[in-house]
């Protein structure tokens, strides 16, 4: 008997990637980084190459190595690289690892030569977003470092990317702005007498809302477990993560009964608590105390009171509830129940983030659909 679950359905990431794969005649990368977002990083890493993808990108080199210790041949591309990383280990299994300055790329050229053998490498282009990427003004010397350290037979320069502000709004000036400053950078790198096979700029939104952005691979991450990047819009995708609990107890209390910390929450009339065992030791958010939706009995209703970190509290009210009885904290709404999507909207956050942190150590995942 289980307690609390994230089912996961290995069928729904197939049939995303599927869907995702007919609308581009790019390649495509399926991210499984966190995790798989909190789906299961190897079932749906192995789940999105059956439906059709042919990269994976993850952000650690750790995230990498796992795929490789598990069989997982396909191309992997890892991306958040710190200094000092036995970078040597991921070059001798094949990934492909990224940098955006001269000293990543000091350290890629160490890396080729403790394994012996050339870095297959993507140099990353910051096109606006501030983050990861070299700046427009660094990258002419990244470009000339890179030629020589190629001409050296130390890294093969196979990509050259970067990545969206703001596609999760199509039509933002952003966009456009962010396209132009990609082009020229790719204007640049043929200057270098550099020709990188793998040119890719769009995630999920790109994918789903901007094919001009497509170049040579795409990037889904958050649209191939079925939940959408751009608000009000679903695009045929199908949840994967359904998240529930067994209710662990219930009581009748009178009008007037506080109800969890700091009482932020009073019964309106006699009624029934009903307390099911998740909080945000599993990855429920603390912020979603009074307004967090459940489905249970039947009905969806809310959080009554501050979320604790193993327990939460709902009032049923008068209607017939149970111990042993299913909360369902969100799933694919096919029954009127609350989404991910949901969620996000009820605690101000992003449906990313909700998926990606449920599911820890104390609640089992569970899988539907997989194949031996």
């Amino acid at each position: 008997m289980w307690q609390a679950e994230a089912r996961v359905d290995l069928d729904a990431i197939r049939e995303n990637v599927a869907r995702l794969r007919s609308g581009t005649s790019a390649e495509l990368m399926a991210v499984v980084k966190a995790d798989g977002y909190g789906h299961g990083m190897l079932p749906s890493a192995r789940a999105a190459l059956e439906a059709g993808a042919d990269w994976l990108g993850v952000c650690t080199l750790d995230e990498a190595l796992t795929l490789r210790r598990a069989g997982v041949t396909a191309p992997v591309l890892a991306w958040l690289l710190s200094p000092g990383l036995p970078l040597h280990e991921g070059v001798a299994a094949d990934v492909d690892l990224s940098a955006a300055s001269l000293s990543q790329l000091d350290e890629m050229v160490g890396a080729a030569r403790l394994a012996g053998r050339p870095v297959r490498l993507h140099l990353k282009i910051d096109t606006g977003l501030s983050r990861n990427g070299a700046t427009v003004a660094d990258w002419p010397a990244l470009l000339e470092a890179a030629a020589k350290a190629q001409a050296d037979g130390l890294v093969d320069v196979v990509g050259v990317w970067s990545h969206f502000v703001y596609a999760d709004l199509p039509g933002h000036p952003t966009i456009d702005r962010q396209l132009a400053v990609f082009h020229e950078g790719l204007g640049l790198v043929e200057r270098a007498g550099l020709r990188p096979r793998h040119r890719h700029l769009a995630n999920s939104a790109a994918t789903l809302t901007r094919p001009d952005t497509h170049f040579d691979l795409v990037r889904p991450g958050i649209a191939l477990y079925g939940l959408s990047p751009v608000a009000g819009e679903r695009y045929g995708l199908r949840p994967a993560m359904t998240a529930r609990a067994r209710v662990m107890l219930t009581k009748r209390v009178p009008a007037g009964t506080g109800v969890s910390y700091g009482h932020t929450y009073t019964t309106a009339g006699e009624t029934t608590l009903a307390v099911v065992p998740v909080g945000y030791g599993d990855g429920v958010p603390r912020h979603a105390s009074n307004v967090g939706p459940v489905r249970l009995a039947g009905r969806n209703r809310t959080i009554a009171g501050r979320v604790c970190m193993d327990q939460i509290v709902v009032d049923c009210g008068d209607d017939p509830v149970a111990p042993g009885d299913v909360a369902t904290l969100f799933g694919d709404g096919a029954d009127g129940g609350p989404t991910a999507d949901d969620w996000a909207e009820a605690v101000g956050t992003i449906n990313y983030e909700i998926v990606t942190r449920f599911g820890g150590v104390r609640t089992t995942r569970v899988y539907h659909g997989e194949r031996t």
